[in-house]
Formats: C-alpha cells, structure tokens, sequence
C-alpha cells in the first residue's frame, strides 16, 4: 500500500492503487499552514530480509523522479527523507546513502535530505519477539568509531542526521547524544532528535509512551544542542483522533509543555 498513485511502484513492485493521494493532500495542506514538508523514499521491504540495499536504490531512482516532476512545484516540498534504516556498518548503507541523497539533491536543486537510523542498545530486539532488551547491546566507542566512518562517506550527500532514541536506557542517553552531536557538526550534518512517542519497556508492543519518559528524551536531547525534534510516530501515538485514547492525553501533556518552555 502507497501514499500516491505511482505508475513505477504499481507496474514493477505490485503496488495498489491508494483511494486518496496524501502526498497531493500533505503538501496542499503544508502550503495552506506555511510548513515544510520531506518525502519518504519508498521502502520495497526486500532489504529487511536480504541486507541487500540495492532494491531500495534501483526502485528510488524510478520514485524520486516521478515525485519530483509530480510534486515538485510545491512551494511547500522542502526535502527528502531517505528512508533505509540501519543501525551500524551494514554492508552497502554508506553507498546508498550517497547515491540516494545526491540523486534528490541533484533534481531538486539541492533540498536538504534527512536520514533516521538507530542505535544498536540494548532495547534494540524485534518487535515481533516477546524480549525486551539484549546483552550485545553497542557501546558508546563502537558507535562513534562506526558512525564516525559512516558520517565520512555521506558528508554532502546527506544535510541532516536524526537518530531514533528509544533503543537504548534512559541513563545512556546524554552519553550517546553527545557523540552524535559531535559527530554532526565535524561532518557538517545537522542533528536532529527522533522522539519515539510509543513505549518500548513494555510487554505490549506498542502503546504511547508515558509523558515524563518523553520529556526525559526531549531535554537530554537539548542539553546535547541537537537542532530539532521529530517524532514517530504521531498518528497513532500522539494524535488526538488516533484509536488509543492515552495518544490525545500524551499531546495534551506535551502541549502543556511546549507552551512553559522559555524560548
């Protein structure tokens, strides 16, 4: 199932046709509110299986030019969020990363292009397993060693880093987020906070997540001088039509917040 009607995913990937286009109601709505709006690379799935990333370069290289000759009159497209997650030195990110960011750059006269990868900690375990944490979880070494080698490879391909933050403890928090802030600014990266709104120390995988462990997120975050926050994922863990009732209570709280923040 996809967010627009594309020829290219529907002929080649059996994609269906979706009712509504979003991309078409996201980026109207995005020009209507004076908001900059990223499209997500499509993600074929075969890699979660494979490791084997060119699926998700051949298939993009069709995708990012028929949404940009599609969409990109939008005053509103902002940039490009590539969407392949890793975590570590998978074989082939670094590769198609650049390949991927430079071709979004390269047609939409260089608007910025986003990455979201996690951290290998300890609560990094399957959604599907009833675990909730691991024993190999990264240390903070290793992951600056290999993020460092990895930020190297995309300096200029890609503009913006926003590691995913639920994976590892909370105390660990300030100790990571430092390295990626570091490593950010000697590669010339931005980097952003990606807020996980739903909780992983629970059994239930997933309900939204208590408000302090989010705010306990958001200032570590903060603290560290990261440049933004996003969040995944909204619909269903924070907004207030989402089917949880405690989602519209967490944005309440967040609301709340937001509104005693000294800006």
């Amino acid at each position: 199932f996809i967010t627009y009607p594309s020829k290219y995913l529907m002929d080649n990937y059996g994609c269906y046709r979706p009712s509504k286009d979003l991309v078409d109601l996201f980026l109207r709505l995005a020009d209507k509110h004076g908001m900059k709006f990223y499209f997500g690379l499509y993600d074929s799935g075969i890699y979660w299986d494979t490791g084997n990333l060119q699926h998700e370069i051949d298939a993009n290289r069709y995708v990012v030019d028929e949404v940009w000759k599609k969409y990109g009159h939008y005053k509103s497209f902002g940039g490009w969020y590539v969407s392949t997650e890793i975590s570590r030195k998978t074989k082939g990110a670094t590769d198609a990363f650049r390949t991927l960011g430079m071709q979004c750059k390269g047609i939409s006269s260089g608007l910025p292009t986003l990455i979201s990868p996690w951290i290998d900690g300890k609560k990094a375990v399957m959604a599907s397993s009833s675990q909730l944490s691991k024993e190999d979880a990264i240390s903070v070494k290793e992951h600056e060693e290999e993020w460092g080698e990895i930020f190297e490879g995309i300096s200029g391909a890609i503009d913006a880093v926003a590691f995913q933050d639920g994976h590892i403890d909370y105390d660990e928090l300030p100790a990571f987020f430092e390295v990626n802030k570091k490593l950010a600014d000697r590669f010339g990266l931005a980097c952003w906070t990606n807020v996980e709104s739903f909780d992983r120390d629970m059994p239930i995988k997933f309900l939204p997540i208590k408000f302090d462990k989010m705010r306990l997120k958001l200032e570590a975050a903060a603290a560290a001088g990261y440049d933004k926050a996003i969040t995944f994922e909204f619909s269903h863990f924070m907004s207030p039509q989402s089917a949880y009732l405690q989602a519209g209570h967490l944005y309440n709280r967040y609301q709340e917040y937001l509104n005693g923040l000294t800006i």
